[in-house]
């Protein structure tokens, strides 16, 4: 077993993937808000930087934190922890798109740029 230091906590290679895979749901839900680093930290009540790692996973997220992020997120605890969750209704993006805005978002600015722009002038054609 690997064993890994995050935070100054002894982790193993498993939970330091978790922690990493916890950091990219969290960036992909915050750019889906359209919120910056800076923005979701004021929210929270904790330093940018402090976020950034919590994205990168450099650190361990604080279990107390989870539901506040969730809230702040528009997502469940359980969505953010990576869980299956068994819908009882349709809630949010259908499953195509949401896989369509994770990639956009991860496209360089300048072409989610002239996405955008195409987009805006297709809704704005439609809408009349």
């Amino acid at each position: 077993m690997t064993v890994f230091t995050l935070n100054r906590t002894t982790v193993n290679s498993h939970d330091a993937q978790f922690f990493e895979a916890l950091g990219a749901r969290i960036t992909s839900a915050r750019k889906a808000q359209n919120l910056t680093q800076q923005q979701l930290a004021d929210q929270l009540g904790i330093a940018q930087q402090t976020l950034a790692h919590y994205e990168g996973g450099d650190r361990c997220f604080p279990a107390s934190m989870l539901p506040r992020l969730a809230e702040k997120l528009g997502l469940t605890v359980d969505e953010l922890l990576g869980q299956d969750v068994k819908s009882k209704g349709k809630r949010g993006p259908a499953p195509k798109l949401q896989k369509q805005i994770e990639r956009i978002n991860q496209l360089p600015k300048a072409k989610q740029q002239v996405l955008m722009e195409m987009l805006d002038g297709v809704l704005t054609q439609a809408a009349h």
